[in-house]
């Protein structure tokens, strides 16, 4: 499918307030340790609200950010960062991969615009931290993780926690979910070369695809489908993510 009729607006959404404070870097997934869920060891208090107050307040969304205050971040990151884990840093979590930075799933979260009930798909499930934000705001998750290490972990993980997404997939995520398309919104959690256009046709109409698009630094890019072969693009500044790999399964 040919992507064309793009109308690109930097502007779009200067009046919220998401301009202002763009150039963060990122990167994104992480593998969750063995944790004892019943007995956290970071504070996961007002410490939490504190640390991740300064950036957090160009989110103007009220439901991503009660959903990013209400999800105990530690649980999904190695013990060796617990006493970190509620700095707004990405931090290292084996497979090559990191957990993203509370800020970036936040602004990510936010072009989403999230509704309850949504139909969302998510490329590069990680740690499951973004799937936990989604599924906190009532959203009907599909997640695609192409790391075996990763997949495994998250699939039995999640549930222990209470979010349950309505399928996550060992699969390659340039191709999406065909199947389970339409979908009201993508996100994509990894830095890509260039935009998928299969994640382009699996859009609804009036659905949102927010992905970062780059090599070394990415761009921050929302996509909106207007038509069958119509799209609007706007871009939101650069960021620095992990690159989303193919063709390994």
């Amino acid at each position: 499918m040919e992507l064309y009729d793009i109308y690109s607006e930097n502007d779009y959404f200067a009046s919220s307030g998401l301009l202002e404070n763009r150039h963060y870097n990122s990167s994104d997934n992480a593998v969750n340790q063995d944790v004892n869920i019943t007995n956290p060891t970071a504070a996961h208090s007002a410490n939490t609200q504190i640390k991740l107050q300064p950036r957090l307040k160009f989110i103007n969304d009220k439901f991503v950010l009660d959903a990013i205050q209400n999800i105990p971040r530690h649980l999904f990151m190695d013990s060796s960062f617990l006493d970190h884990a509620y700095q707004d840093k990405a931090f290292p979590i084996g497979a090559d991969q990191t957990i993203s930075q509370p800020y970036t799933v936040a602004f990510q979260t936010e072009l989403l615009k999230v509704n309850k009930g949504n139909k969302i798909l998510e490329i590069g499930t990680g740690s499951g931290y973004q799937s936990a934000v989604l599924c906190e705001l009532g959203a009907r998750v599909y997640s695609i993780e192409r790391q075996l290490e990763l997949f495994k972990k998250t699939k039995l993980f999640l549930p222990k926690l209470g979010y349950r997404p309505k399928q996550l997939i060992f699969g390659d995520g340039y191709k999406g979910l065909t199947e389970q398309a339409p979908f009201d919104g993508i996100i994509v959690t990894a830095g890509a070369p260039f935009v998928p256009k299969p994640l382009l046709s699996q859009l609804r109409l009036g659905g949102r695809l927010v992905i970062p698009v780059g090599d070394k630094v990415q761009v921050m890019t929302l996509i909106i489908r207007k038509g069958v072969k119509q799209f609007e693009k706007h871009e939101f500044g650069d960021f620095r993510f992990v690159p989303l790999l193919e063709d390994k399964n």
